[in-house]
């Protein structure tokens, strides 16, 4: 997302940055914001920013991918982070050698489930650390909603910051989990 204009509404920028940043960059979409915050022009489709919407983080709350977002820095679609597939993450559960860790919110937990075993963040922004396993060697896969989310991406960026030195996402989150058929636990 390139720099927002000064007149903007810096809060408004900073969630839809947030929320949005991964989706609008990979798509390459453009959003004409008025000072008070109404879309004049926008080259985002309505499913898209729907998609965005999510749950995770509510409130506005600025992070790492807002600030860089909102500040015109370009980051990789990953952030650097390696990526698994949903069948890769099923046999690596399967033989203990990771640990997958839910950075969605409760309303996309109790809609969609969540990977059985996985770590319940309490927040991907501010979750403490003492949620995630005590061995920072640990492999650890982060996911969230879905391909459109960055609520992986930041709570993994969090921990790869705090010392665990093995973290990947899952890009597909649990949408990608249930449409490719796999077992779910509900809340």
């Amino acid at each position: 997302m390139k720099r927002a204009p000064a007149s903007l509404p810096s809060v408004l920028v900073s969630v839809l940055a947030a929320r949005c940043s991964r989706a609008l960059r990979s798509s390459g979409a453009v959003l004409v914001l008025s000072a008070s915050g109404a879309v004049l022009a926008s080259g985002v489709s309505f499913g898209l920013l729907a998609a965005c919407k999510g749950d995770a983080g509510s409130g506005p709350k600025a992070t790492s991918a807002a600030t860089s977002a909102a500040s015109g820095e370009q980051t990789g679609e990953t952030g650097g982070l390696a990526e698994v597939s949903v069948d890769d993450l099923e046999r690596q559960l399967a033989s203990g050698a990771c640990q997958a860790v839910d950075a969605n919110g409760n309303i996309t937990r109790q809609r969609m489930g969540t990977i059985p075993g996985a770590v319940l963040l309490s927040d991907y922004e501010a979750f403490a650390l003492a949620e995630l396993p005590a061995d920072k060697q640990r492999p650890l896969v982060f996911y969230c909603a879905n391909e459109y989310c960055g609520a992986s991406h930041e709570a993994a960026k969090r921990a790869r910051f705090a010392g665990y030195t093995d973290v990947k996402v899952l890009p597909a989150g649990i949408a990608g989990w249930v449409k490719a058929g796999k077992t779910t636990a509900k809340l």
